[in-house]
This record gives C-alpha cells, structure tokens and sequence, in this order.
C-alpha cells in the first residue's frame, strides 16, 4: 500500500517535495514513479527511479526542475520539484512497478493534490 503526501497550495516559481511511504516489506524490490493527472486530462508520467536508484527518467517538460529519490531503509520515495508552474496542478500519485522502464504496475497511492497559483 503506497501512502502520497505533501501536496498542497504554492505560488508560481515555488518548489515543494512529495513523499510516497509504502507498507510491506518488498518496496526496495521496485521500480516507483510519480504521475499526474489534471483536470479533464489523462494521467501522466512525471518520473521514475531504478529499485536501487541507479537509474532515473523524468517526462521532459519536468528535466532539470524535479528530481525523484528513494530511501529503501525508509520505504519512501520523494519528489523534489522546483519552479512550479500553473499548468502542473494535478493530482500527483506514487505506483510501485515490477518493471523498467515503469510497467507491470502493482500498487497505485491514492493521490495527493498540487496547485500551482499564478
């Protein structure tokens, strides 16, 4: 069971950090990945990171703003987005993967809503 949090209400240009904190035991055996999904749009890939962090991917329009990592140890894995910008409101939700690149999904966290004031 994955547990997101840390979204919230920011100004354009802020940064913040989501957390996804999983339950169980096997968390350091997958790949995890943060998606978003706005308003009347489909749900897309923001980022994803190795089992072992040893391998990253983020969606382009993120390159360089956000950046994914995982502490093992803790079951968690973060998102540290920096100049936040209008267009990237969306509910944001962690998964847990078998697979890279992110596939074969097995658990989904239930959300957490960024909004992003211009």
């Amino acid at each position: 069971q994955l547990q997101a949090s840390g979204g919230g209400l920011v100004q354009v240009g802020d940064s913040l950090r989501l957390s996804c904190t999983a339950s169980g035991r096997a968390f350091s055996l997958y790949t995890m990945g943060w998606f978003r999904q706005a308003p009347g749009k489909e749900r897309e890939f923001v980022a994803g990171i190795f089992w072992n962090g040893s391998r990253k991917d983020y969606a382009d329009s993120v390159k360089g703003r956000f950046t994914i990592s995982r502490d093992n140890a803790k079951n968690t894995v973060h998102l540290q987005m920096y100049n936040l910008k209008p267009e990237e409101t969306a509910v944001y939700y962690c998964a847990a993967a078998r697979d890279w690149p992110l596939s074969n999904f097995v658990s989904w966290g239930q959300g957490t809503q960024l909004t992003v004031s211009s």
